[in-house]
């Protein structure tokens, strides 16, 4: 079968959107299918691997509050997929990619990715609320079916009106291979509390560093603060630092690697981090953190727990089954719920915060593996190109 994926980014731009596409097309073509990533030329940084010849670059042209592709519905054309899967709103690939599907009796499949959660919508909402009217509801409304990647995500889609079927599948993750006894201290000499991903208010730093500067009892732990910056949002983590007393530094990614327990700040931004940096700083942290607003499901706790970590997020990061199975300590997005949680880090013993990790990982290895991921969604293409019955995670 052959599938187009489409995005606005599959460069580091794209954030969790595009690492998904690259690991979802990846585990395609591995299952013996013909997935193909069509996206638009930025200045992020490549993604890698991706399968054979992807992806399919286009040169957007820039009109008013949009991208749009002249040379989409010609590569589609050359393409001619057997479905078509939007990832992502709010872009010209609402507009151009449905007119094309509907000219060439193509399925189609719509992943919001979180994009119509509450949060997301109150970003920009006069925006989003022309362009609601302008084209996105009608290209939710004409989609074979919507994805979402849980079920708190499927009840905001069909808040926003949508009555397309809803499939539910999760992101998924690439397992690493890891010593599963590897002991919590013997990561480094000190502890890293992790955070890693977009420099972004959604992701709740600001309340975490407020609720870090009230923990007199976090001893030699350090908070680690890796991600792009997004609309200088790096700047104002940075200034509340100064403002609550906290010590700060900005070691590179490879020096803190290579020397983790040289730098003696509180509080370290070391940029982005991706590949076998990234892995290694998975690996050299001691527990993660996401003190998320809103997310769609997050691949970065995913790979936390993939890497043994014991994890403290919110309920909006609509990852249920991490409390279930006490894989993660539940904090809320004000200070006084974030600073509770990290007593509750502080305060486990090495032991419980073994469980914690241990229960992570068993629950990636057995619900959010790609190889499974990629399967559900061939279950999804084969019932809307009406090849097979309805699957059991089709609302």
């Amino acid at each position: 079968m052959s599938i187009a994926h489409l995005s606005q980014s599959v460069s580091t731009q794209g954030g969790g959107i595009s690492e998904v596409l690259r690991a979802l097309a990846s585990a395609q073509h591995a299952a013996g299918h013909e997935p193909h990533v069509v996206s638009v030329s930025d200045d992020g940084e490549a993604l890698s691997p991706w399968p054979p010849d992807q992806p399919h670059l286009l040169k957007p042209r820039r009109l008013p509050g949009m991208l749009y592709l002249p040379g989409l519905e010609a590569l589609l054309d050359q393409l001619s997929p057997d479905v078509t899967h939007v990832h992502g709103l709010w872009t010209y690939l609402s507009i151009g990619v449905p007119k094309w599907a509907a000219g060439k009796n193509a399925a189609t499949v719509v992943s919001p990715h979180g994009m119509l959660d509450a949060w997301a919508l109150a970003n920009s909402r006069w925006k989003k609320r022309l362009a609601a009217v302008l084209y996105e509801r009608r290209h939710l409304g004409q989609a074979d079916c919507v994805h979402a990647l849980c079920k708190a995500e499927a009840r905001s889609i069909r808040e926003f009106g949508v009555k397309s079927p809803i499939a539910v599948i999760p992101n998924g993750i690439d397992l690493p291979s890891l010593n599963p006894e590897l002991d919590f201290k013997g990561r480094s000499q000190g502890r890293f509390l992790l955070f890693l991903g977009r420099l972004h208010p959604k992701k709740g730093l600001l309340n975490a560093l407020r609720a870090w500067s009230l923990r007199e009892d976090r001893g030699d732990w350090k908070f680690l603060v890796t991600g792009w910056d997004q609309g200088g949002h790096e700047a104002e983590l940075k200034q509340l630092c100064d403002e609550l007393g906290l010590s700060w530094a900005t070691p590179t990614v490879g020096d803190l690697i290579d020397a983790p327990d040289s730098v003696s700040a509180s509080v370290l931004f070391t940029g982005p981090a991706f590949g076998e940096e990234k892995a290694a700083l998975l690996k050299m942290a001691s527990a993660f953190i996401l003190p998320s607003f809103s997310e769609g499901l997050p691949m970065s706790v995913l790979e936390a727990w993939a890497y043994h970590l014991p994890v403290l997020m919110t309920e909006f990061c609509n990852l249920e089954e991490g409390f279930e199975a006490d894989a993660a300590i539940r904090i809320g997005t004000e200070v006084p719920s974030i600073a509770d949680g990290l007593a509750a880090l502080f305060g486990r013993s090495e032991t419980d915060l073994q469980v914690l990790a241990k229960n992570g990982r068993r629950l990636v290895e057995e619900k959010f593996t790609w190889s499974r991921i990629a399967a559900d969604f061939q279950q999804l293409y084969e019932w809307i190109g009406k090849r097979a019955e309805r699957p059991s995670f089709v609302e």
